[in-house]
């Protein structure tokens, strides 16, 4: 027995995996809209729901004195860091054709904008839902800025406690309350015992009107498929065309062996949950009948004899009476010959 609930709702996230370039955006989108199967059970799995990009606003991003710094770093695109993050922003027109093709591919296309200045963007196109990073949880004007939109709102919570997270809400249900809340740790990646996935519970249990969700920066795919199992609804993993490319959260990141291999065990995750309920389920039915033990004789038994408990034991297969039903059995008489080791059948007995 299954039932398949409401679908966990995957989110593929470029970040800034894309290294400044549109071309490896597209591959990444590319990526995320694989198709996703379970070979064994030949099952044709839901792929990822979302890509998610992240737009910035170098005027609302650093102080000068932290702009100018020198940034000397396998992974800097750039002589100063503020050159270094230049390199990695698309434009507008650049996220809007980013936008375009993940519309093509039938994905869902989330923003996370990390200025008022960034909405710009919303000229040119309407995201399906807009993130808001674990950095600007406290940002209490762009919280407002985002929500008075309207448009659906994700938050992460990777560095706040309940009262940043309840400031969040009061900002953004002034406007509306279509709200996911996501569990995060912002250390990347995450270690074991910092990420704490209980949260997931405490969150499903104080906050129960929102979507409860887990934006994931462990190293590896188990994670996601725990917090799914604690009933997370929402999953969101940094993915990458190669874990090897330049850039800091490349490493971090899933390529696609991982991404193809998180997304089946979640989808397959989902349909291992079921029901509140112990059953026999039809698919163990053979396995039972084969496995399980039937009372059985211990040695001959003569036609004409009756049987005593002396003369029973269990053996497999499991298609004869149970221990439970073994007053069906003794005290009755033998109608013909039964063999040593053999199951009792009713038509064995009188």
């Amino acid at each position: 027995m299954t039932t398949m609930s409401k679908p966990v709702y995957i989110i593929g996230e470029i970040g800034q995996n894309h290294n400044g370039s549109v071309d490896i955006a597209k591959l990444i989108v590319d990526l995320i809209a694989r198709p996703v199967r379970e070979e064994v059970f030949s099952l044709d799995l839901r792929p990822i729901d979302a890509v998610k990009m992240t737009k910035r606003d170098l005027n609302e991003e650093l102080t000068v004195s932290q702009m100018n710094r020198p940034y000397d770093s396998p992974h800097s695109f750039g002589r100063t860091y503020g050159e270094h993050r230049a390199a990695l922003e698309l434009s507008d027109l650049q996220h809007y054709e980013v936008y375009k093709h993940a519309k093509t591919k039938g994905l869902d296309f989330i923003e996370t904008l990390c200025a008022v200045g960034a909405l710009s963007l919303l000229k040119l196109f309407t995201p399906d839902r807009l993130k808001v990073a674990s950095r600007d949880l406290t940002n209490l004007p762009l919280l407002s800025a985002l929500a008075e939109t309207r448009i659906p709102i994700i938050l992460s919570t990777g560095m706040a406690g309940k009262r940043e997270l309840d400031d969040a809400l009061d900002v953004i249900t002034r406007y509306h309350s279509n709200i996911s809340i996501l569990h995060c740790v912002s250390q990347y990646p995450t270690a074991p015992d910092n990420l704490n996935l209980n949260t997931i519970t405490y969150l499903k249990e104080n906050y129960p009107q929102y979507t409860i969700g887990f934006s994931d920066h462990t190293i590896g795919i188990a994670a996601p498929v725990v917090a799914v199992g604690m009933g997370a609804e929402i999953i969101e993993k940094h993915i990458t065309i190669d874990r090897r490319m330049k850039g800091t959260d490349q490493a971090g990141s899933l390529g696609p062996d991982g991404v193809n291999r998180m997304v089946r065990d979640i989808r397959v995750a989902e349909r291992w949950m079921g029901v509140k309920d112990l059953y026999i389920d039809k698919s163990v039915a053979s396995a039972k009948e084969k496995l399980e033990r039937s009372i059985a004789t211990r040695h001959q038994i003569k036609a004409g004899s009756i049987i005593t408990l002396d003369d029973i034991h269990l053996l497999s297969p499991g298609n004869g009476f149970k221990w439970v039903e073994k007053d069906l059995v003794l005290g009755r008489k033998a109608l013909r010959d039964i063999p040593a080791n053999e199951v009792i059948y009713p038509d064995d007995l009188q």
